[in-house]
């Protein structure tokens, strides 16, 4: 079960709590099968628009194979994979691309356009199409294009800068919004950390002390792991 299943399992399993503590029965068939109608379920959470959207935009086609295999390439030339996460193939990336084309048209014009330029180039420069040619020559024909004047607006650049600046941004949201691309960072979300409380500095700011009973009970980092007892009376135990 992968994360996002787990966080629906566990909403839906909160849902399910909520509803008997308020009195209402939920039989456990039918739990059972309101917990695999969710896993069965691809755009869990979506608005019945979202999803006759995600379905017409799913059934439109932006590039063709070859400007899909050249988004591929491209992309790899701009952030190169390594081990052992692998690189925007692996992040799926390309698909992210086409889907960004279709979500928003406005794209579409600069990244055909971009396209185009670079088959041309490559063929102009060394008689092969982009995808095709040496990594060496690849990076030779995107080093033209790579920097631009931040005087101009980027809407008044040439189009293939106005390109290769939005395939840049797209490659890198595409990979580091991944799975790959988040284990490449190595972030592993909200972590426990160590506390020791107040810094002294603070407290003697505001002229207040912790209670030494009550410090050495809540701060107590041999003890981190344990699960506070606490008495009928509200009184912390453990």
């Amino acid at each position: 079960m992968d994360r996002r299943k787990s966080i629906q399992t566990i909403i839906l399993g909160a849902g399910a709590s909520a509803l008997a503590f308020h009195g209402c029965k939920v039989d456990g068939d039918d739990k059972d099968k309101a917990l695999t109608k969710v896993e069965e379920t691809k755009y869990f959470g979506r608005t019945p628009e979202e999803l006759e959207r995600l379905e017409k935009l799913q059934a439109e086609q932006v590039f063709n194979e070859h400007e899909m295999e050249t988004i591929g390439v491209l992309s790899t030339v701009i952030l190169p994979p390594k081990e052992p996460h692998g690189g925007p193939i692996e992040a799926e990336v390309p698909e992210l691309i086409e889907f960004m084309a279709k979500d928003i048209p406005e794209m579409q014009n600069t990244l055909l356009g971009g396209l185009m330029w670079m088959d041309h180039k490559s063929n102009t420069e060394f008689g092969i199409e982009f995808k095709s040619a040496t990594l060496e020559q690849q990076k030779q024909i995107c080093d033209e294009i790579c920097w631009h004047d931040i005087e101009v607006p980027l809407d008044e650049q040439p189009l293939e800068i106005q390109f290769f600046a939005l395939m840049r941004n797209l490659t890198l949201t595409g990979y580091y919004t991944s799975k790959v691309g988040i284990a490449d960072l190595g972030y592993k979300g909200n972590q426990p950390n160590v506390w020791d409380g107040v810094p002294q500095d603070v407290l003697d700011q505001h002229g207040v002390a912790y209670d030494p009973e009550w410090i050495a009970k809540c701060v107590d980092q041999s003890k981190r792991g344990e699960q506070a007892v606490w008495d009928d009376e509200g009184n912390l135990l453990t």
